[in-house]
């Protein structure tokens, strides 16, 4: 499996490269955001690491460059930064995936080969199942023709699951998503925002997993 590391650190994109290359990767590396869209859209790749924090280019511009040529190579943001807005931000311009420095490698390895097994489908900028719409650049949702209101959570909230539309999702994976990868309150709480968003779109819409989580249906 061939990987791009896009990481303005030497030092540790050195460490990055020796490590996955110990793992079986054949690994390419780029220092500046444009070396890193230029390789990234030159030569294939099975997925790509890649910082926010780039000379010449950011990762959220490599990033968008990517997704506006139809290139769906799987992208895990990579980051010094933390908080809720860059991840979204990220995921908005169509990232796979997000880890704050510092991380596991036990977990980097972990998430690079779930995005390998999810491969690069197509990802459209709006978001559908059904008759419901989603528009993150726009921040609407429709269903029917209808246009739902949402409050920010419930909007969060609705995005990743349509992102990961047909998989099972734990209240862990949508806590660490949609609040913060450091909230440490009441894992129930998303089980109350289920209750909104069901009032909202559809009961039938979001399926409960018994002892797992839920699915978009």
């Amino acid at each position: 499996m061939r990987v791009l590391v896009v990481e303005d650190e030497q030092a540790f994109a050195e460490t990055l490269r020796r490590g996955l290359a110990a793992e079986g990767f054949t690994v390419d590396v780029a220092h500046t955001g444009t070396d890193g869209l230029w390789l990234a859209t030159e030569r294939p790749y099975d997925v790509i690491v890649l910082d926010i924090m780039l000379p010449g280019a950011s990762g959220y511009e490599v990033l968008k460059s990517l997704r506006a040529q139809e290139n769906w190579t799987p992208v895990l943001m990579l980051t010094a930064k933390d908080g809720e807005y860059d991840e979204a931000d990220a995921f908005d311009l169509g990232a796979d995936d997000y880890l704050t420095k510092p991380f596991s490698y036990v977990v980097l390895l972990a998430r690079l080969r779930a995005l390998l097994r999810r491969g690069a489908p197509e990802r459209p900028a709006v978001l559908t199942a059904g008759d419901l719409r989603l528009d993150p650049a726009a921040r609407t949702v429709h269903r029917g023709g209808r246009e739902i209101e949402l409050t920010a959570r419930e909007f969060g909230l609705l995005e990743f699951l349509l992102r990961r539309r047909g998989e099972a999702l734990t209240k862990h994976q949508i806590l660490t998503h949609v609040w913060d990868a450091h909230y440490e309150g009441d894992e129930n709480i998303v089980e109350v925002y289920i209750g909104y968003l069901r009032r909202k779109i559809g009961t039938e819409a979001i399926q409960t997993l018994r002892g797992v989580g839920y699915r978009m249906a």
